[in-house]
């Protein structure tokens, strides 16, 4: 009897579950009801009810029939999301589906891309965090219809929901909450105790003859560096796009980025700096200990060792007589609905699926991807790379608010440190380097 009332519920929400979902682009974040009050995609308890965890009823549909859509996967899942999308058109066998075309695409791009050309892109689509406001402000994501906004609230964990909420508006479906990187190793290399301080670890590494890599030329991965000394980013200024930073102590960034450069120096040889591509090749051939990786790379990194596989959150640095926690950028991925999408509602309904617990699962279990979705969590909750995941998620700064001018000015500060002639000692050209560093991330 609940399933009857839930199904004759969902029908009655058709009609405002999907309230601003038209096609031709004007279901965009800027939306707003015809009283001209801004439309809320927060939904309610009984709007969540009414809908599946895993399945919306086939009458949120609504007329959409003759379906053509794409989607846009970066190329690992890219088989995984075509058998998803077979069992999503086998479980709606009622409705017609013109084509559902499963296509590889970078998630780094997709922003990219769909503001250049929406028409031409994808329906539905995978994006990083700190794309969200690039989305967003280009009015090219539909924001999630309130009664799938209030399953995806019920059911996902808070800070990934939250950050893809503006003005009381859910604009894209979370997928995963473990973009980020941890701490790779061989354990018969470096211990668990050696894991804990990067002075342990590189001792161990150098003590095997083996290498750790960092690509300390990426801005995404030697941010660390300024993070760990206190210089956090914390969105945006007044104008929307100048990068504003938390408060810190200067002279205390300048003395950690010294201790960074100077285990550069002193483990010149085994510290090497390289694209994290490298690291799995170099467990597999025998000549790195460790590394610090991403949750993408974390199925070579387990294949290339085997039993010999460890991950934890990243380790401390001493600066001075104090041992620091390395801060790190942490964010979550996304699945978006092209607000020019020819078929609104089924676009919604398959983004809400591949969103769903049972993707969610199928993609921690076989490529790794980290769930956002509480119970798909649950499955893999063993999982060691998760757990060093998870620890980190702890100990890092939101990949939200990011500036186009943070990543070039980060990894340029990255590469001066590990540069040959770089003297770690030196204050003056730390300090110099540093206030360069935040005046290019700043556009100043």
């Amino acid at each position: 009897m609940k399933k009857v009332l839930a199904i004759l519920l969902a029908g009655m929400l058709t009609a405002t579950a999907f309230a601003g979902c038209g096609g031709g682009g004007n279901n965009n974040s800027g939306s707003k009801a015809a009283d001209g009050s801004q439309t809320e995609s927060k939904g309610d308890a009984s709007a969540a009810a009414a809908v599946d965890p895993s399945w919306p009823d086939a009458s949120l549909f609504g007329d959409e029939d003759n379906i053509t859509l794409k989607v846009w996967a970066p190329d690992k899942a890219v088989d995984l999301v075509k058998t998803q999308v077979e069992a999503f058109k086998s479980h709606y066998s009622d409705k017609k589906f013109a084509s559902i075309e499963v296509v590889a695409q970078g998630e780094n791009d997709a922003a990219t891309l769909i503001v250049n050309d929406p028409e031409k892109a994808a329906d539905v689509f995978g994006f990083p965090s700190d794309q969200l406001n690039k989305l967003k402000d280009a009015q090219v994501l539909t924001q999630v219809a309130p009664a799938l906004a209030a399953q995806v609230q019920a059911m996902n964990a808070e800070k990934t929901v939250t950050a893809a909420t503006f003005d009381g508006q859910l604009l894209a479906f979370p997928e995963t909450n473990d973009n980020g990187y941890y701490l790779v190793f061989d354990n018969s290399v470096v211990t668990a105790d050696d894991a804990k301080t990067l002075e342990g670890v590189l001792a161990a590494c150098k003590k095997a003859g083996k290498s750790f890599i960092m690509d300390a030329g990426n801005g995404y991965y030697s941010c660390i560096f300024a993070f760990t000394g206190g210089a956090e980013i914390d969105g945006f200024e007044a104008d929307g796009t100048t990068q504003k930073f938390k408060e810190y102590d200067e002279a205390t960034v300048v003395k950690t980025l010294m201790a960074f450069a100077q285990l550069m120096k002193d483990y010149k040889g085994t510290f090497v700096s390289q694209d994290p591509a490298n690291i799995s090749t170099g467990f597999k051939n025998g000549k790195v200990g460790a590394g610090i990786d991403g949750t993408w790379n974390s199925q070579p990194d387990k294949e290339a060792l085997g039993d010999k596989f460890g991950a934890a959150k990243l380790p401390t640095i001493k600066v001075g007589s104090e041992d620091k926690q390395i801060i790190s950028l942490f964010g979550y991925k996304y699945i978006g609905v092209n607000s020019h999408t020819k078929f609104p509602r089924s676009a919604q309904i398959l983004g809400y699926y591949l969103a769903g617990q049972e993707c969610q699962e199928q993609r921690a279990k076989q490529i790794g991807w980290g769930p956002s979705n509480q119970e798909a969590l649950k499955a893999v909750a063993d999982d060691a790379i998760l757990q060093a995941v998870a620890a980190q998620a702890e100990n890092a700064v939101p990949q939200v608010n990011v500036a186009g001018t943070f990543w070039t000015s980060m990894g340029t500060l990255g590469s001066e440190m590990y540069k040959d002639g770089w003297n770690p000692a030196d204050e003056a050209a730390t300090k110099k380097l540093f206030e360069k560093t935040i005046a290019n991330v700043r556009d100043e």
